[in-house]
C-alpha cells in the first residue's frame, strides 16, 4: 500500500522512525518533504513566518496534496503539543480533509484531540491506531 505520512515537523523524529518501520512492513511510504533534515537536526523548526514563506515558494500544500492524491491511505502522525494531548495543526488537518475526500483510508496515529476543530477531525471518520502500527493493513 502507497501510504503518506503528514505531521507536523516537531515530530519528525516520530515520522521518520514509522517511515522505516511501515517500509519494513512492505508499504510504499511518503514523508513530508525534508522531514529526515528536520529529525536528524539538520534543519531547525522555522518560525511561523518563514514556515508561511516557504509553504508559499513551494508551494507545499498543492505538492502534497498530489501525492495523497496518489496513494492508498493517509496517516496523521498526532502527538501531544505543548498542552494539547493528540495534536493535529492546521496543515494535517488540511491533509485529513483531502485524504477524506478523496476516499483515502484516514488513519490517526493516536485519538482525536480536543481542539476547536474536533468536530470536524471526528467526521472525518479516521481509523484511530491507539499508537498500534500493526492495525496499518
Amino acid at each position: 500500500m502507497r501510504i503518506v505520512i503528514c505531521g507536523s515537523m516537531s515530530v519528525s523524529k516520530q515520522m521518520v522512525e514509522i517511515e522505516k518501520y511501515l517500509r519494513e512492513q512492505g508499504h510504499e511510504v511518503v514523508i513530508p518533504e525534508n522531514a529526515d533534515k528536520y529529525a536528524s537536526g539538520e534543519f531547525q523548526a522555522e518560525d511561523s513566518h518563514e514556515s508561511t514563506k516557504n509553504k508559499i515558494e513551494y508551494d507545499l500544500i498543492r505538492k502534497y496534496y498530489l501525492t495523497i492524491k496518489d496513494a492508498d491511505a493517509v496517516i496523521v502522525v498526532n502527538y501531544d503539543k505543548g498542552s494539547i494531548k493528540n495534536y493535529i495543526g492546521g496543515n494535517s488537518y488540511l491533509e485529513a480533509g483531502f485524504a477524506h475526500v478523496l476516499n483515502k483510508k484516514l488513519y490517526f496515529l493516536n485519538d482525536i484531540p480536543d481542539m476547536i476543530y474536533g468536530d470536524e477531525l471526528k467526521a472525518l471518520q479516521p481509523i484511530i491506531l491507539n499508537g498500534d502500527l500493526s492495525k496499518i493493513k
